[in-house]
């Protein structure tokens, strides 16, 4: 973590997230948001909907959003950096144009955004970006100064992420039956994508089977692996797996499905399951829905015991880890020397998207990257 706490030339940092319903009244208008211009009828979104309505409606992803801004707001506090943030979502209230708005009427010029998605790829990476283009384009047709604005890396081998993760898998290894612990299996699970995008996932260079989307979760999946055996003595076997899966069934997606590799594991004799859901920064409703509903129903019924490890969410360490991540970005800002943490083989990834980074089917103008239209 870096000592000298000089945000310059940033001015603020803004938490991008996906949203999410808080009553059931929101659930349509929110998947209304989700799936704008792919001409879904509204009572095909009253079906997909119903796991938000198990749950009241209420997706628990913006309140815990507000956890990790409390948490970011204290660390900041704490360590004597002065830099407000503020949150703005894509699909629900706080809206993204919403937030740049009040962060322009706030005299910020020059904002850094944290987008919570830890990886490469469109929906993760390049869609904020669009996203965030179109937001600016807004506030421009308004009249408005147009702020710079710049996004943090991937940060899925930064240490405060990846630590975490490992005292999760950890704990929930120590929550199974002594007589089936050392035996269990590790699934790392994340979202699955369509195969063409994670092809293309990361710079053209890293474009090929799986792009950087699945060789960054592969590398994540092994860093925690290796800290699990050094910290236990055990070998335990893993793999990565994939959940959430949606659209046409003639599309491929990436695969296994965290379901139908339970029922393998099982077959094969495996007395435990850990499912870490590696994929994800915080519990929301992918994770409370695919696996501590779904996998859990099917982990049960297959009488396999089963653990699900915590994410990340609002731990201390990945608000310090996002701490170093500002300062390191606005120290390069300044044109200084700068060593990047980052744990494994892959090392930091880019700090500004370069032009074929995951590519959208259809290109769209995308800010924070060498093709921005508002550098």
């Amino acid at each position: 973590m870096r000592d000298a706490l000089d945000a310059t030339p940033y001015d603020a940092l803004l938490l991008l997230s996906f949203g999410g319903p808080e009553g059931p009244d929101d659930v349509v208008p929110f998947l209304e948001n989700v799936t704008r211009g792919r001409g879904i009828p509204k009572e095909r979104l009253k079906e997909v909907g119903q796991h938000y309505f198990l749950f009241g409606g209420v997706s628990p992803i913006n309140d815990q959003n507000r956890a990790l801004l409390d948490a970011l707001r204290k660390d900041f506090a704490d360590h004597g950096l002065g830099l407000p943030i503020y949150w703005g979502n894509r699909n629900w209230a706080p809206y993204l144009t919403d937030t740049l708005r009040e962060m322009v009427a706030d005299g910020h010029r020059r904002i850094l955004v944290l987008a919570t998605s830890a990886y490469a790829s469109y929906s993760g990476c390049r869609q904020y970006r669009e996203n965030l283009a179109e937001s600016l384009a807004a506030l421009e047709a308004e009249g408005l100064e147009v702020p710079r604005i710049d996004k943090l890396r991937h940060y899925f081998n930064h240490p405060g992420f990846l630590e975490p993760t490992i005292d999760g898998v950890l704990a929930s290894l120590a929550e199974l039956p002594e007589e089936v612990r050392d035996g269990a299996h590790i699934a790392f699970s994340t979202h699955s994508i369509p195969t063409a995008s994670a092809d293309t996932s990361g710079p053209v260079e890293g474009h090929g089977e799986g792009g950087a989307y699945v060789a960054q979760h592969l590398e994540v999946s092994r860093l925690i692996a290796d800290a699990v055996r050094e910290r236990t003595g055990v070998d335990h076997p893993w793999q990565l797996v994939y959940q959430s899966r949606s659209g046409a069934p003639h599309i491929p997606w990436l695969e296994p499905d965290i379901c139908d590799h339970l029922e393998e594991r099982h077959g094969s004799g495996v007395p435990a399951v850990v499912i870490a859901p590696i994929g994800f920064v915080s519990d929301h409703m992918e994770v409370l829905y695919d696996l501590d509903t779904e996998a859990k129903a099917k982990a049960a019924e297959l009488g396999l015991p089963m653990r699900r490890s915590a994410t990340v969410g609002d731990d201390p360490r990945f608000a310090a880890a996002v701490r170093d991540l500002v300062l390191e970005r606005a120290a390069v800002e300044r044109g200084q020397q700068v060593t990047p943490c980052a744990l494994g083989a892959l090392g930091a990834a880019h700090d500004v998207c370069p032009v074929g980074c995951c590519p959208a089917r259809a290109p769209k103008p995308a800010a924070a990257g060498v093709d921005s239209p508002y550098a």
